[in-house]
């Protein structure tokens, strides 16, 4: 389909072309950029890019969703969605991994913006793969976890957004049927299966929000603010919160003050529950799953304060249905979805009477998804 597109937009063949699934995180939010551990999975929903290298330095691109957008590739940032591939693209020529010329691109995707569901790291790993195949470059060859470091810089350095490494890893590395637990620190990841009776479900609060908000850059610099207090406290070098032990987590109360206490708080408790997690999938204990996961989205509402009130009914309500294994806000907070674990065989009923309760609270229908864990991003 996106070949075809492209074909409509811009007459002929494209010269690359590639799928990147969205992602969501199980469990461990915020924890990315505190050097902590993750549990995403790649989902269904996934973004397509076909595109053809172009001589005279233009970016054109034409997305089904996000409408056309044009610049030259050494332009500053628009504030449009075509920064995620032209940023991606310098960032590769930067690396010799593509070469340095515009392109036509075109775009479909079905993972929603502003969800926390990784529609921007969909667009650019399914971009980089793309320039790579076009430049000529074997993709067997390419290293999967350097390329989501490229990736990641792009959007940070290029299009303005302070994210961590999770997205742009599990785009590029999730094995199907698994998801995977990763130390954004010393990045290193192994697959987790996810037990074949659970079917994972995501509900869009309908509450748009944005990484380039100040409130998650807030998150970002009261949690600096811990480290640098811990630091002073302990005398000690420390590169990251994950790195405290929760026994000098606790002698810091009387030290941090309260908002950059309970920050750190979310982060060392929040690491343990994607251990604990990780571990119930191994063992198929869904009671501690579940335990897990309901624990994490109390911890974001109460210590870290980025849910909302779609969130927090979304989470109690789920919990309340037959089938409900575990719950939690995922992404970055702030609106976005909520994921819900669930017995398989609930499944359908479930998402009805989870929506039926939405609506009937908040006046509105929410969107929602069904998925199973896939692959990572691969060439058409």
């Amino acid at each position: 389909m996106v070949r075809a597109l492209f074909g409509e937009i811009f007459s002929g063949f494209p010269a690359g072309a590639a799928r990147a699934p969205g992602r969501v995180n199980l469990i461990g939010e915020h924890t990315d950029y505190n050097g902590g551990l993750v549990f995403p999975a790649a989902i269904e929903l996934a973004t397509r890019v076909a595109l053809r290298p172009r001589a005279d330095g233009r970016v054109v691109g034409f997305s089904r969703e996000r409408g056309r957008a044009e610049a030259d590739l050494f332009d500053p940032p628009a504030g449009d969605w075509l920064d995620y591939a032209r940023g991606t693209a310098r960032v590769l020529a930067g690396a010799g991994l593509a070469a340095e010329t515009g392109f036509e691109l075109a775009v479909l995707s079905d993972v929603p913006e502003g969800a926390g569901l990784s529609s921007s790291a969909a667009l650019e790993a399914a971009t980089a793969l793309a320039l790579i195949a076009a430049s000529g470059a074997p993709e067997v060859r390419l290293d999967r976890p350097e390329l989501a470091r490229l990736c990641q810089r792009a959007e940070v350095e290029f299009a303005g957004v302070p994210c961590g490494i999770m997205d742009h890893y599990a785009v590029l590395c999730n094995e199907p049927g698994s998801a995977l637990l990763l130390d954004c620190a010393r990045l290193e990841a192994r697959p987790v299966a996810i037990p074949d009776r659970i079917e994972i479900l995501i509900f869009d609060t309908g509450v748009e929000r944005s990484l380039r908000a100040g409130s998650y850059a807030a998150r970002r610099a009261e949690c600096e603010r811990a480290l640098a207090g811990a630091r002073a406290a302990l005398g000690r070098k420390l590169d990251s919160l994950s790195e405290l032990a929760p026994a000098e987590l606790a002698g810091l109360e009387r030290v941090l003050d309260a908002v950059a206490f309970r920050r750190a708080r979310h982060v060392l408790s929040e690491i343990a529950r994607v251990r604990s997690l990780a571990a119930a999938f191994a063992s198929g204990d869904l009671a501690r799953a579940g335990e897990a996961m309901f624990a994490s989205h109390e911890s974001l509402r109460a210590d870290y304060e980025v849910t909302v009130a779609e969130s927090d009914a979304l989470v109690a309500d789920a919990r309340g249905l037959p089938g409900c294994i575990g719950a939690r806000m995922t992404g970055a907070g702030f609106g976005g979805c909520v994921v819900v674990l669930v017995e398989a065989r609930s499944a359908p009923g479930f998402a009805a009477a989870l929506a039926d309760r939405f609506e009937k609270r908040f006046g509105r229908a929410p969107r929602h998804w069904a998925s199973r864990a896939v692959g990572g991003a691969n060439l058409l």
